[in-house]
């Protein structure tokens, strides 16, 4: 008989913690250093939070023998990633009082503040809880920010997706008493009946677990990438229900190719009466057979590549006590955002303005703020790093352009279309994980490849491009027809061949690329795509019809090839 494998460290750790308690308390009130034990760390990341320090002056610290530059990320809640004008006031409040000075929109329309000291950390989450919102659950391995499309070309669908997509989050959040005990001074459980999470357990998933809702032919919250997707099905403007698809993700490790990205797989349709049912069993499955010895492989992807999707299927159908029904046809066109006014059918207005790596600072800060102050409507934080002004009334429109015009923003769209479908991870200097620059060298990268698109009359055609600092990735690059991921300080993995609404892999096609090299590299490549294309090809589909990159199918097949990556000669 085999030996049973051994569990990874953070499933006794989850056991010992106490529903996400253990020393967090104590680790928080010691001020003899600006950080947390490991074990306190990991527990920290269900309470939404991350530990991290200043590696720009990491290696001074080091040598004048003092601690890192510790702070942390607060990452803020938003289902379906609409906030109120009040809530956009509280988080621009906090990232002055407490934070870096800046708010920056993540890829899961969530909202996060950097560089927040531990001595401050308790009076920012109770500030955010003041402001009905929250950070329980943004990270750590239970579900995470349920996101879903904010579009407003499709105004009659958003109520019900939205409506949806809180049903999940409350539904799928974390019963532990633990977060309002330690940051909200909430009463201690003081009983002898054992406390119980229904749902996760004492273990909670092995890993996260992200949820996604779309509506076609829009896919900006990028339903491959997701554990669990609803895709609408919207008839006579009404959504009859939601495909349902499972086991997508993207991170992966360099240099183990047992780790990989993968697309969702449909399985099926259901209702919407039954989609918070759906959603809590296929998290079940999850908790009951995924993998609790190898965070690597703990993922959903792997518990459905282990034993097929057939497989899972049938254990959801058996929880769930009866069978979806087989999926409803739909097609995707995109997966970017739509730029500038668009007026819904009860008569208001939208503006989606380009927020450039999701980062709110400066004059747009400013203005956003002001904006805030007279706004009726709600703000929509996008699955692409950008900002809805939604809801705009025909009397209000004039006083919300005077405040966009006042503070350089009115015309934050008309970029290149190549930048306003980029995306960039925080990566350095304070994401731990990070192994080159991203957030801060993706804009110098797209300013470069405009001046050949430009001359090659490609200014205006949308080619998704994507810049992780490592291959975690939380910018989604895998899915995108140009990524740059991140190998070592200044150097990159180039992957082309995506598919443009984000339903396709890419592939590999150089290894530890330099910045200085990517405009050498790419420059023939495009030159080609403008004189060789065919009628409304995409840049993703080109670049595999002309031999760049092969086509690849799923995870595995994706891996198959690494090191090919076949170069046009």
């Amino acid at each position: 008989m085999s030996e049973e494998k051994k569990l990874a460290h953070n499933e006794s750790m989850k056991i010992e913690s106490n529903y996400l308690r253990g020393t967090l308390a104590e680790g928080l009130a010691d001020t003899s250093t600006g950080g947390l034990t490991e074990d306190e760390q990991q527990l920290l990341k269900f309470h939404g939070c991350y530990l991290q320090d200043d590696r720009d002056i990491r290696a001074g610290r080091r040598k004048n023998k003092l601690e890192k530059a510790f702070s942390f990320l607060i990452r803020v809640r938003v289902p379906g990633g609409v906030a109120t004008p009040a809530q956009w006031i509280k988080m621009d409040n906090l990232a002055d009082d407490y934070a870096n000075g800046t708010i920056k929109l993540t890829t899961r329309q969530a909202f996060q503040l950097h560089g927040v000291i531990k001595t401050q950390l308790k009076k920012t989450i109770q500030e955010i809880n003041a402001a009905a919102m929250d950070t329980i659950a943004a990270c750590g391995d239970v579900n995470r920010n349920v996101m879903c499309n904010p579009n407003p070309f499709l105004s009659e669908a958003h109520a019900e997706i939205l409506k949806i997509s809180q049903e999940i989050s409350d539904h799928l959040t974390p019963a532990t008493k633990a977060y309002h005990e330690i940051w909200l001074d909430g009463d201690k459980v003081e009983s002898t009946a054992e406390e119980v999470e229904p749902i996760y357990g004492k273990t909670y998933l092995p890993r996260k677990f992200k949820i996604a809702v779309a509506v076609p032919p829009s896919n900006d919250v990028d339903i491959h990438a997701n554990d669990l997707s609803f895709v609408a099905i919207v008839e006579n403007s009404k959504v009859v229900g939601y495909n349902v698809a499972v086991g997508g993700g993207m991170g992966m490790t360099h240099g183990a190719p047992e780790t990989y990205p993968r697309l969702a797989d449909i399985i099926g349709f259901c209702t919407p009466e039954q989609v918070v049912d759906v959603s809590e069993k296929v998290l079940l499955v999850q908790r009951d057979f995924g993998d609790r010895t190898n965070r690597k492989h703990a993922r959903l992807k792997y518990t459905i590549d282990d034993r097929s999707a057939e497989w899972f299927l049938e254990r959801l159908n058996e929880y769930l006590g009866y069978d979806l029904e087989p999926a409803r046809e739909f097609k995707f066109e995109h997966n970017g955002d739509r730029f500038g006014w668009v007026e819904d059918h009860e008569g208001d207005f939208h503006l989606n303005l380009f927020i450039e790596g999701g980062r709110v600072r400066d004059r747009a800060r400013t203005g956003l703020r002001k904006i805030a102050e007279i706004h009726e409507g709600d703000f929509r934080l996008t699955g692409n790093q950008n900002l809805i002004i939604a809801k705009v009334s025909a009397a209000k429109r004039p006083e919300v352009e005077a405040l966009l015009e006042e503070y350089g923003l009115l015309k934050s769209h008309e970029q290149s279309a190549l930048r306003l479908n980029s995306i960039a991870c925080v990566s350095l200097p304070t994401c731990g994980l990070a192994l080159a620059e991203a957030e801060r060298a993706l804009p110098g990268v797209v300013t470069d490849l405009e001046n050949v698109l430009e001359d090659c009359g490609l200014r205006h055609d949308a080619i998704t491009i994507r810049m992780t600092g490592c291959p975690n990735g939380c910018g989604r690059p895998f899915l995108s027809e140009i990524a740059f991921v991140g190998r070592s300080p200044g150097k990159y993995n180039l992957y082309l061949g995506g598919g443009h609404a984000g339903d396709r892999l890419n592939k590999l096609y150089r290894e530890a690329v330099t910045r200085e090299e990517i405009l050498t590299i790419l420059t023939p490549i495009i030159r080609d795509y403008a004189k060789s294309r065919e009628e409304g090809e995409k840049f993703g589909d080109f670049v595999i019809r002309a031999g760049y990159v092969a086509a690849t199918i799923q995870g595995l097949d994706f891996h198959a090839n690494l090191k090919a990556g076949a170069t046009r000669t």
